[in-house]
């Protein structure tokens, strides 16, 4: 009898996760925003609802007779769901609602650091007053970086000298922030390059995956708004070529000691934990945590991965997670097919896709409708095309090759993974 498994989400990764959980022989339960063709075609059963609407997803779980739950989005591990699904019996690969607080409540995220003495902090500050903000900032004589407490899709955040100009520019966003949420995260702006590093962990174990760097502006160059993401690399080796083994591990104990912190809380984290570092001049220093995989890193380390899934996630939520997980020695590009306009004013058409032939290249569809072969556009990321190969210019080469394969109007980062992309980094890298 098959494996019955509840996956909640409906975009690119979640495609890649029931990718996945299908190769692995699991029957798919599926929750879903929106009626993602691919996703639908692994599912025996599927619920289309908003995916915050968490009892509704609940009573699908429990009509269905589920044996296990892993949730995709970031937004529904802010709901009960996790919680009610643990105390219906049904085990659960994703972190309960208190664990999920150190991506759901920034400012929760770097007081448990800084109480724990957890390595890789920087200079933050947190304000509900409208005053001390403004005082602070304007006595602050360094450039600074102002974050929404809660989620923001990765478009809230903005950093001096991307997003803003001046400390006044910087002054009167906090300030909207306070005005709208009631309080604001001010710190220090890192400068250096920028690394993803996502583990599978039970709350005890904790399992690295591949090195992954993610690209949030919209347009080429890094320029423009920014994005959920438009795309990411992973090398053969699982580093990247600017990032260094033991920047790597110094960023794995960093995700280890939030681990032992949020145990120490009584919130064990049972997940995917993925962190955002930058390796600056003075080490390693942590930008965020996230309690889910990434998007797109995470439809690349999935699209190389060896082990079976649902053994990884049973391991994950039974607390007997193995420290050994197999990736592929290849590299990966990932590029995501956008709507024009992606990231300001989004101008979502139709597209129609030619079947792949090349297996080293992987197809993921997003926030679409429609069959395989036709899709209709939203005002979100549309397909996710991933190629793999022996070095990350020659996996571009393949993602290049299938873009040709995707028929309509769309936008895509053409720079991603090239050469010269990579070249420009390991000029920074060397200095």
């Amino acid at each position: 009898m098959s494996i019955k498994i509840l996956l909640v989400g409906s975009g690119g990764r979640e495609d890649a996760i029931a990718t996945k959980l299908q190769e692995s022989g699991a029957e798919i339960y599926a929750a879903m925003g929106n009626r993602n063709p691919s996703i639908l075609r692994y599912s025996r059963a599927s619920l289309i609802a908003r995916e915050t609407d968490w009892d509704k997803i609940l009573n699908f779980a429990i009509l269905n007779k589920v044996d296990l739950a892993f949730i995709g989005p970031d937004p529904v591990l802010a709901t009960p769901l996790v919680d009610s699904l643990t105390d219906k019996g049904v085990p659960t690969a994703s972190p309960s609602m208190n664990a999920a607080r150190i991506e759901t409540d920034k400012i929760f995220m770097r007081n448990l650091l800084e109480k724990h003495g957890v390595a890789g902090g920087v200079l933050n500050k947190s304000f509900t007053s409208e005053k001390e903000c403004t005082e602070w900032i304007s006595s602050y004589q360094k450039d600074f970086v102002v974050k929404p407490r809660g989620l923001t899709g990765g478009k809230g955040v903005r950093v001096m000298g991307d997003h803003f100009s001046s400390s006044q520019e910087g002054l009167n966003y906090a300030l909207d922030i306070i005005k709208k949420d009631g309080s604001v995260l001010i710190e220090e702006k890192l400068v250096g390059e920028e690394f993803s590093l996502q583990a599978f962990t039970d709350g005890t174990t904790l399992t690295g995956m591949p090195l992954a760097q993610d690209y949030k502006r919209a347009y080429e160059g890094d320029t423009g708004p920014n994005t959920g993401g438009m795309g990411s690399i992973t090398d053969s080796e699982h580093l990247l070529p600017f990032i260094d083994r033991k920047s790597r591990d110094d960023a794995f104990n960093i995700l280890k000691q939030v681990s032992i912190a949020l145990r120490n809380e009584g919130y064990p984290f049972r997940g995917i934990m993925y962190g955002q570092f930058m390796l600056t001049q003075s080490g390693v220093r942590l930008i965020e945590i996230n309690a889910r995989f990434a998007d797109p890193e995470g439809i690349n380390v999935l699209s190389i991965l060896q082990d079976s899934l649902v053994d990884i996630l049973f391991g994950v939520a039974n607390g007997n997670l193995s420290s050994r997980i197999n990736f592929l020695k290849k590299a990966t590009v990932l590029r995501y097919v956008v709507p024009i306009g992606y990231g300001s004013q989004p101008k979502p058409g139709r597209l129609s896709i030619d079947p792949l032939k090349d297996k080293s290249t992987k197809m993921y569809y997003a926030a679409v409708n429609g069959s395989l072969s036709s899709i209709e556009m939203t005002s979100s990321r549309s397909i996710a095309i991933v190629g793999i190969a022996e070095s990350i210019p020659d996996a571009a080469k393949k993602v290049d090759a299938a873009s040709s394969l995707v028929h309509g109007e769309y936008y895509m980062r053409r720079d991603i993974g090239t050469a010269e992309m990579l070249a420009r980094k390991m000029a920074r890298f060397r200095h």
